[in-house]
């Protein structure tokens, strides 16, 4: 037990939890392609470098998705190149989301190192999303996977709708255990487990992540992402983490929901989860003060304030 500095919480340990965590950072990317009005480019680039120098490891920049479905996306050739050097200046890690195979050409003449896919487990989502049945969508990414692992970057599967669907209600555990399964036979390095329109519950978590094990997929493979729909997103975090989860996706300010599931609200803020490990004395290596000052040069640019609580309870402390 440590004493705590001024604004920060007393870090106590607990039992069973890991030593460190790596924050997947989405807000850049998830947290901005919501938004109504056109965020700049340069303020993009602005805000991901802040979150580079707040000591995010990992920070997803861009999509590479056609401009008519995610118009606050379409100036990624022109994005990308503005932060390509944070891999070499500071070794942040900038990984971009890519649709198909044209997307990958994208990302990769641009010099994208680590992509995305993103597949749903429920057919509803997959044809609003994708318009596609989840099994057309899987086999619309298997070639996009195989060609960037063939350039030896990193591939991460999303998997949308994990918990609950606003369509099919709750989601069985068997069905998204297949999905994954199909997702790391097919070569990705990494799952994300995607709550997104936040109805997990910590019980449900750990049954899921239970199951995946059985199935061969270990925690050291998944990351989770969080939606705080009922608020429960930091407890679904620390059900994953006693679970043996690593990978924590969150979105600085709690920006971000997804633009094809209207129930679907912020995804678990970064200054929350970064309290709630500090004071489990879990390493994290972000800097509390300075993502918290990105986020509020954030909100004054998009005119709103933060829905981040921890935002809110420091930044107005005199």
């Amino acid at each position: 037990m440590t004493t705590p500095e001024l604004g920060l919480p007393m870090a106590v340990p607990a039992p069973g939890l890991p030593a460190t965590v790596r924050i997947h950072e989405v807000g850049a990317r998830d947290g901005l392609q919501n938004e109504k009005a056109t965020v700049p480019t340069e303020v993009k680039a602005e805000f991901i470098r802040r979150l580079a120098e707040a000591g995010l490891s990992t920070v997803e920049a861009t999509s590479f998705v056609h401009p008519k479905w995610v118009p606050q996306l379409a100036d990624a050739e022109q994005l990308f190149p503005l932060v390509r050097d944070l891999s070499d200046l500071s070794g942040t890690a900038l990984p971009v989301l890519v649709p198909n195979e044209r997307g990958l050409d994208r990302a990769l003449a641009l010099g994208a190192t680590r992509i995305a896919v993103f597949a749903s487990a429920t057919e509803s989502f997959a044809k609003a999303n994708l318009n596609r049945t989840v099994d057309e969508a899987l086999a619309m990414f298997e070639p996009v996977v195989d060609r960037a692992k063939a350039q030896r970057a990193h591939v991460r599967g999303y998997l949308s709708m994990c918990f609950g669907d606003p369509w099919e209600g709750p989601v069985p555990v068997t069905q998204v255990v297949r999905v994954c399964r199909a997702l790391v036979d097919m070569g990705c390095d990494e799952l994300s487990l995607g709550d997104t329109i936040g109805v997990a519950t910590p019980g449900h978590v750990q049954a899921l992540l239970a199951a995946l094990g059985e199935a061969g997929v270990p925690a050291a493979a998944l990351g989770v992402h969080f939606h705080d729909t009922y608020g429960q997103a930091l407890a679904n975090t620390l059900a994953a983490l006693q679970h043996g989860v690593t990978t924590v996706d969150a979105s600085a300010g709690g920006l971000g929901g997804c633009p094809y599931a209207k129930s679907a609200t912020g995804n678990l803020a970064t200054e929350d989860l970064v309290w709630m490990l500090r004071g489990l004395g879990i390493d994290t290596g972000v800097d509390l003060d300075r993502l918290i000052a990105t986020s509020v040069w954030m909100a004054d640019r998009l005119g709103r304030p933060s829905p981040s609580r921890t935002v809110r309870a420091l930044s107005h402390k005199e």
